[in-house]
């Protein structure tokens, strides 16, 4: 059953991220070949219009193919003719030879090709803005049930610098140097991917703003704290704070997220720490079991919660300015809007192919790192 969840949640994310570059295509006036969930072969298809909609048998990934995207396009028989890179460049290149006029525009006018920059630019980037919209979706289902996490302290630590700052329970956090703090949540981040750093805190008594300055002390297990803890209590507003709180949820993801992988870069997150698929869906199974004994509705709560992680990381992760990835494809595209000229087809497509390459290569290990986690 749990894996079964687990499908289902990257099944949701996956389908709000094509989503996305499917509905600004459509706005944009190009044409989408396919719309699909899953990879491999089809399981299931359906001819709607000038789009394929399909059900394939690897139950991960998806797509949304655009005419002209890569290279393929369909004839006046509605038959597809596939392009290779290298043939289509060269075709490219005949076209400039013949006429002065763009290449571009020799397209079909509905190809993603023949599209003004800045439509291509909301096409790609549509995918990753749908994932933070799906996870404000969500935010908007939890925060309206449970509340939020409210950032203040419930308990100071004898010992240690809080305490030695006057700090007491019942302040509320407002800032942690420069980061203004919403969630107590957004605390225990700050902490912990800024070990061992000087912390201005700004916090309200009494509505009265007072400013500290704590240096984190080192306790026994080596982590480092400033010495107070929230209470986790969860508080319910009204429509407006709702909105507002699950717009911040989903901020502490994406910041998480851009945190974790400023960490991995910097060599200060072990290589063993990474999860892939298998890994995701090894904790996606634990939470699932965790919350079921508390029944249907909190598995439906901790599921939204996981998808609502899980999206917003996807959305970061996408617009990471990597080849092959939404990313790497905008700043290919951005290029264009700034010199007034496209790059290189030849060139786009072998750093692209180059890139495609290396994330296989990062997917295997990371699998491999998966498994081993999973049985050693």
């Amino acid at each position: 059953m749990k894996i079964i969840v687990a499908l289902l949640i990257f099944s949701l994310i996956v389908i709000f991220h094509e989503l996305g570059h499917f509905l600004l295509a459509k706005r944009g006036g190009i044409r989408v070949n396919e719309f699909s969930l899953g990879m491999g072969p089809r399981l299931l298809s359906k001819q709607i219009g000038e789009t394929r909609y399909s059900l394939k048998l690897l139950p991960f990934g998806g797509s949304c193919i655009m005419e002209g995207e890569d290279g393929v396009y369909e004839d006046e028989d509605e038959k597809i003719a596939t392009i290779s890179p290298y043939h289509f460049v060269e075709e490219m290149q005949k076209a400039k030879e013949e006429s002065a006029a763009p290449a571009s525009s020799r397209l079909p006018g509905y190809s993603f090709g023949a599209k003004s920059v800045w439509v291509r630019i909301s096409v790609v980037a549509a995918g990753p803005v749908f994932n933070f919209i799906l996870a404000f979706l969500l935010s908007l289902f939890i925060i309206g049930s449970l509340g939020y996490d409210e950032p203040q302290v419930w308990q100071v630590t004898e010992g240690f610098p809080a305490q030695a700052a006057g700090m007491q329970a019942g302040d509320k956090i407002l800032k942690l140097n420069d980061r203004s703090i919403h969630v107590y949540r957004e605390v225990t981040q700050y902490v912990q991917f800024h070990q061992g750093e000087t912390v201005r805190v700004l916090f309200e008594r009494q509505g009265e703003k007072q400013e500290v300055t704590l240096v984190p002390q080192q306790a026994e297990n080596g982590q480092y704290y400033l010495g107070f803890t929230g209470s986790g209590v969860r508080v319910k507003g009204n429509l407006l704070k709702t909105l507002g709180y699950s717009a911040y949820e989903v901020k502490y993801w994406i910041s998480t997220t851009i945190e974790s992988l400023g960490m991995l870069f910097k060599g200060q997150v072990h290589a063993d720490d990474v999860s892939g698929p298998v890994g995701i869906v090894s904790a996606i199974g634990e939470s699932y079991e965790t919350s079921r004994e508390d029944g249907f509705y909190y598995v439906l709560l901790q599921m939204l919660y996981v998808s609502v992680w899980l999206s917003a990381s996807l959305g970061v992760m996408n617009l990471l300015p990597i080849p092959a990835l939404d990313g790497g494809r905008l700043v290919f595209l951005f290029l264009e809007a700034i010199r007034g000229k496209a790059v290189d087809p030849e060139k786009e497509g072998m750093v692209h192919f180059a890139g495609l390459m290396v994330l296989m290569v990062l997917m295997v290990l990371v699998l491999f790192n998966d498994v081993r986690n999973l049985f050693f």
